[in-house]
């Protein structure tokens, strides 16, 4: 349920990566965020705890399954199953709250060489964002980069410092002990037997509210209860986006009651 395919060892979502340059692309555009055909067919997103408490009104937010979770927005209960973007490839309800993972693509910050620490602006090219087309936001002018370059490396470098946060979270919530195999049951009224969500991970409610002492004073002061009741309460939502596949005919068929 909670998979997060890579392509040739690559994130989520990109197909390649190379540098932007001002000499090999001083004629390129990039355009807006309005066709989300790239993630049609993709049911869970990375989610940095920075998100957390805006997230958690629009998707159930989970950890994926294995020994290294990371915090995922689902946009589908199965794969391949996105109930977010609507058959012209627009987000819909319009209003959703995006991911930052999503609104940073095609860009990222990445180690052009492994032995050094520093890190340059690349983005996808097989994206489609980017090209030397009439439409979209200039990227250089007389040999220099614009602003939306500057915008675009500093919305990348707050996305690396919120993975950096996350991944601290994320280590701290597993030296809890507070992480559990996940399973969700939705009964339909029209289906004989309930819908079984698995393969993902999920805090163990009963556990937190057992917590005292050191421990919960800890989780209060560096705001680590506060990101898993947001947790907790997207949870909720899971039963609104098996509604939604339901409505779209998303979600594998069951046997029907008579």
């Amino acid at each position: 349920m909670a998979s997060v395919p890579q392509a040739q060892g690559l994130p989520l979502l990109y197909n390649d990566l190379i540098p932007l340059s001002k000499l090999d692309h001083a004629n390129y555009k990039v355009k807006g965020h309005d066709d989300f055909r790239i993630v049609a067919n993709v049911h869970a997103i990375p989610l940095t705890t920075d998100e957390f408490t805006v997230a958690m009104r629009f998707y159930p937010i989970i950890f994926s399954a294995g020994p290294d979770p990371v915090p995922l927005a689902l946009m589908g209960l199965n794969e391949g199953v996105n109930v977010f973007v609507d058959e012209d490839n627009k987000l819909n309800p319009p209003n959703t709250y995006l991911p930052a993972y999503l609104r940073r693509y095609p860009f990222m910050l990445a180690r052009l060489n492994p032995q050094s620490d520093e890190m340059s602006l690349c983005f996808d090219p097989q994206s489609g964002l980017l090209g030397e087309t009439e439409e979209g936001l200039a990227l250089f002018e007389n040999g220099e980069s614009t602003q939306q370059v500057t915008d675009t490396l500093a919305f990348c470098e707050q996305f690396e410092m919120g993975a950096q946060r996350t991944g601290q979270f994320m280590k701290d919530l597993l030296e809890t002990g507070l992480l559990e195999d996940g399973e969700v049951s939705i009964q339909h009224p029209n289906v004989a037997n309930p819908y079984i969500y698995r393969g993902f991970q999920m805090v163990n409610e009963e556990k937190l509210r057992e917590l005292r002492g050191d421990q919960l004073r800890k989780m209060n002061q560096n705001g680590m209860l506060v990101l898993l009741h947001a947790h907790l309460f997207s949870l909720n939502l899971m039963t609104e986006v098996f509604n939604r596949q339901m409505e779209q005919g998303k979600v594998p068929p069951q046997v029907q009651l008579n």
